[in-house]
């Protein structure tokens, strides 16, 4: 099926049935989360854009192995084992309904993500990257509150930078999950419409059932977030689109090899802060 050389415990899905290297080099709108379900909570734009398309191609990478998961309900006494294979399987699923190009379940433990670096991770990423040339990458953010994806995070951007700048991706957006952005400033805003197809978007979020199970509303929260986001984005315009999620602009992590991810990171929080205290200096009466 392939001539690439990953980690024994990758697991590759092709819904199409297509050859794996065919599957990457094919790929336009390329997702890579931490767990099963980010891609679909996170980088909705990019399926929802190359659904029911045959000149473009959304693709999936999922990091971990989905064991320290919580359960609860039927899912309760279920082992670790168990419960990593049911949701390789509902990730499985949702590449099929959304039509990806390509699965690949990297297999890692949450701690060997997070245990930095990790040249087993890092070799993966990059054979990956350097057999696709995606318009956009979509990753988690650097101000995500979750320790897995902030690191899942890190180690894409330091894989990308091993790869030759001719062959980078044009685009590299940051996504919210376990953190919204709207507090970023609008000019920083990077507006992902998610309007299309929101019955595949409902199906795509409904079908994580161990974390649903496990006592999160995922799929009522996702929906939410993206209708208040396009509700609370203008307050003197009508709402442009339905749902909307935001996204930092991470690709001058890529073009400037030498740019401090923490610094850049920094940048926007500084912008948000000034943006505050100058809004509050134009209504407070001078001492």
């Amino acid at each position: 099926m392939t001539s690439i050389s990953l980690n024994p415990k990758a697991k590759v899905f092709l819904p199409a049935g297509n050859d794996f290297v065919k599957a990457l080099q094919q790929t336009t709108h390329l997702g890579i989360g931490a767990h099963q379900d980010d891609l679909e909570f996170m980088a909705y734009e990019g399926i929802q854009n190359c659904y029911q398309r045959s000149d473009r191609w959304f693709s999936g990478i999922i990091l971990t192995d989905g064991r320290g998961s919580s359960r609860s309900g039927r899912y309760q006494d279920w082992t670790d084992d168990q419960i990593a294979a049911e949701r390789l399987k509902e990730q499985e699923k949702a590449a099929e309904l959304g039509q990806y190009a390509c699965l690949v379940q990297l297999g890692y433990r949450s701690e060997e993500v997070k245990n930095s670096p990790s040249p087993f991770l890092q070799k993966d990423l990059v054979t990956i990257f350097s057999q696709t040339k995606p318009e956009v990458v979509y990753l988690h953010n650097p101000a995500d509150k979750h320790d897995t994806h902030v690191a899942s995070f890190v180690h894409c951007i330091y894989a990308l930078r091993k790869i030759p700048k001719s062959h980078r991706p044009q685009k590299i957006l940051g996504c919210e999950v376990w953190r919204s952005l709207d507090w970023l400033v609008d000019s920083d805003k990077v507006l992902m419409n998610v309007s299309l197809y929101p019955e595949l978007a409902k199906e795509l979020n409904n079908l994580f059932q161990t974390q649903i199970a496990g006592g999160k509303n995922y799929p009522q929260g996702i929906a939410g977030r993206r209708l208040a986001n396009a509700t609370f984005y203008q307050s003197h315009q009508p709402d442009k689109v339905p749902a909307i999620q935001w996204a930092m602009d991470l690709t001058p992590l890529i073009l400037n090899d030498s740019l401090d991810i923490a610094e850049f990171t920094a940048q926007y929080l500084e912008r948000f802060r000034y943006e505050v205290l100058q809004r509050l200096s134009r209504f407070t009466p001078p001492q």
